[in-house]
């Protein structure tokens, strides 16, 4: 089996992980109030390549973590995740009708069951990510500190933030300085809480998780960039989800900053950055320097 095979087998194996992992920490769908608990699960169910927890308990891993801590949050940045994404596919925001090949939330249970599902998985991820201290009690001050991780990435000075630039600057051309900010907050923040997250569980120390922290920034930058291009270069049926939508909702990118050439330049400068200081940590997780690789250079 090539290195190639191995790691795509490996990767569905986590994939599958992964899965049962959030389907212990959904909620059940009982009480009069169920819809919203059904609309959680077909909003986080609806499939992806589950990158954020995979990144999470790789870095955990990485650091010599070997307990169960972990899931909660791995469950919890999911949940973000995915309200993120139920709340860009809304009326007001992209207002788009399939994601991951399939309806979107809003389409199927409604724009104001869309909005209450996003809220929905938003409060849920922080109860989940609180089953920590259940399970570790003795890991408090680590979980405290993953826990402020999660809480600022996500929000104002993080993920909402950058989605707030996003939306106040779509239909005008923006400065680069401010594109930067915008990836910078609003893809690279969740990414940075999970494999920051993962290395404080695991142990790392202060200035480790600085340095995690600047990896994941670069992979962030990196990743989005490629949404960029895929965006131009894809196809609606290999993406399972519109493309040309930038330019719908005339949005700068780098793709119509610098063009797809040297949009592509920069993808591979910010990936090398990354993977540069992520061997130059102690530890060693060859899956996880491979997972960074695949998901930069993605083709959907």
């Amino acid at each position: 089996m090539s290195l190639s095979e191995e790691f795509k087998v490996s990767r569905e194996q986590k994939i599958r992980e992964i899965e049962n992992i959030l389907q212990e920490y959904l909620p059940e769908q009982t009480g009069y109030q169920k819809i919203i608990m059904e609309a959680m699960t077909y909003s986080l169910l609806a499939g992806g390549k589950r990158l954020r927890p995979m990144m999470m308990q790789e870095t955990y891993r990485m650091f010599g973590g070997m307990s169960r801590v972990i899931e909660p949050f791995m469950a919890a940045i999911e949940m973000i995740h995915t309200y993120s994404l139920v709340h860009d596919d809304l009326p007001a925001m992209d207002n788009d009708d399939y994601r991951r090949g399939r309806k979107t939330t809003h389409i199927v249970y409604g724009e104001d069951m869309g909005i209450l599902a996003g809220d929905a998985l938003l409060n849920y991820a922080f109860e989940t990510a609180f089953k920590a201290f259940v399970l570790e009690p003795e890991e408090s001050l680590l979980i405290g500190r993953a826990l402020r991780i999660l809480g600022e990435k996500a929000g104002i000075y993080g993920m909402i933030g950058g989605q707030v630039i996003d939306v106040k600057e779509t239909g005008h051309e923006v400065p680069k300085e401010v594109l930067d900010t915008i990836y910078k907050l609003k893809t690279s923040a969740l990414i940075e809480a999970s494999m920051m997250v993962g290395a404080v569980l695991g142990g790392a120390s202060c200035e480790e998780v600085k340095m995690i922290e600047k990896v994941a920034e670069n992979i962030g930058i990196a990743f989005q960039i490629q949404d960029d291009i895929l965006d131009v270069t894809s196809t609606s049926e290999v993406l399972g989800k519109p493309v040309h939508s930038d330019e719908k909702n005339e949005k700068t990118t780098y793709v119509t900053l610098v063009g797809v050439g040297k949009a592509q330049e920069l993808v591979e400068e910010k990936s090398r950055e990354a993977i540069e200081l992520l061997r130059s940590l102690p530890g060693e997780n060859k899956y996880l320097e491979e997972l960074l690789v695949q998901l930069i250079h993605r083709d959907r």
